[in-house]
């Protein structure tokens, strides 16, 4: 497939027992499963597994026996064929395939081993998995197993919110996101999953402004135009017109009112209920809330634009506008403006160290409360201005503007 991959599964015929014996360092993360970690050196740690067959899935992840078998067994309990192949170091590269998975690489198909229907109990995250292996390679997914991913679908409840979430990741910041989207879209994994995102099919917009369709058009042409994307662009694209649905009104046009703080609070919900961190919730929602504002940049005052560009979700953000406006009326003159602006600010101290502090305006006379605060603001924009260079100067102005002037 000419992909240079990311991990390395070894299996063997050694038990667990002989496994340890040979390394030096060792870790028995699984050894009920057949599993060693092996630790030949320092930052380098290999999952070593023995051949293996598996009894029944009861709790939907983990078998209720394992024995130890051979190659082609343990072939045989893996998920889809593509997954199925073995490449023996002792054999010239040989790769050993007891299920016909170079054949469905030829064919690029995503493949069930054996009954799809039995694979998907046996791991309820296999049902999404078949959809991130579509989309991630291009690949389409075989009648049967689709049939089964598609009568499933509602079985995903039954993972949990943390393995569902490392999918979609993957599933968002990998080539063919549209496609995924698609994909979760008619297996019927997105209504299960995502709801507030189902819900923006036959959301329409104004023509004017948005002439590729509705909301979930629109979503879509966005994730198509995403290239090595952070996962917080990408969820970012995904959930930045969350708020459409909620907030759809007909005025004197179809308006959606506040969409942006809406939908930065439905962000931060979905991201919750999945198990982001708070880190990662607040950078996604940033770019949900701040997607708005981009349509007044020309019109900012300087210190505005430097505040704008200062923030650490900006790059994603500048990079999400553009493509905000690629899929719907083209228009990404501020996109070339704000570059040329961070161009331009990229020797200026853009964060300095404020001239002045709360305590330095109380000492003046201002009561403590949110006139402080305001104050401060007002400076930092005159600092980031020019308007002044030292702390007596800021003082200065502050008598003149808000003393003086009572």
């Amino acid at each position: 497939m000419g992909k240079e991959p990311t991990d390395y599964d070894i299996a063997t015929s050694a038990k667990p027992d002989e496994i340890e014996r040979l390394f030096k360092k060792t870790l028995a993360v699984g050894a009920q499963f057949g599993v060693i970690l092996v630790l030949p050196a320092p930052g380098l740690r290999f999952e070593v597994a023995t051949f293996r067959r598996e009894g029944t899935y009861e709790d939907g992840r983990h078998p209720s026996w394992v024995k130890f078998t051979d190659a082609r067994q343990d072939a045989e309990r893996r998920d889809f064929t593509i997954n199925g192949l073995f490449l023996d170091p002792a054999g010239e590269g040989r790769i050993l395939d007891y299920v016909g998975g170079e054949k469905d690489i030829r064919g690029r198909l995503v493949r069930a081993i054996g009954d799809p229907n039995k694979r998907f109990e046996e791991d309820k995250l296999r049902i999404l998995r078949a959809v991130r292996f579509a989309c991630t390679l291009d690949f389409q997914i075989e009648p049967q197993t689709w049939a089964a991913v598609k009568s499933k679908a509602r079985d995903i409840t039954q993972v949990s919110h943390e393995r569902i979430r490392e999918e979609l990741v993957k599933i968002f910041t990998r080539p063919h996101a549209e496609r995924g989207l698609d994909l979760l879209d008619e297996s019927g994994l997105l209504e299960v999953i995502l709801p507030e995102i189902s819900a923006m099919k036959g959301v329409e917009q104004p023509p004017q402004f948005h002439p590729e369709g509705d909301v979930f058009v629109h979503t879509r042409l966005l994730l198509k135009q995403l290239k090595d994307a952070s996962s917080t662009l990408a969820l970012g694209a995904l959930f930045h017109d969350v708020g459409k649905p909620p907030t759809f009104t007909i005025q004197d046009r179809i308006r959606f009112n506040n969409h942006d703080k809406v939908g930065a609070d439905m962000t931060r919900n979905i991201m919750r209920r999945l198990k982001f961190s708070n880190r990662e919730t607040e950078d996604v929602a940033a770019l949900v809330d701040n997607h708005m504002r981009f349509k007044d940049v020309q019109k900012m005052r300087e210190a505005k634009v430097k505040r704008f560009i200062a923030r650490p979700t900006f790059q994603d953000e500048l990079e999400m506008h553009r493509i905000d406006c690629l899929a719907s009326h083209g228009d990404i003159s501020n996109w070339h403006f704000l570059r040329k602006k961070a161009a331009e600010y990229s020797q200026e101290d853009i964060k300095p160290k404020p001239l002045i502090s709360g305590h330095d305006v109380m000492k003046l006379g201002i009561p403590e409360g949110p006139r402080v605060g305001e104050i401060l603001s007002a400076v930092m924009d005159q600092q980031l201005e020019r308007k002044f260079k030292n702390k007596n100067e800021a003082l200065a102005w502050i008598k003149e503007s808000y003393i003086e002037k009572g």
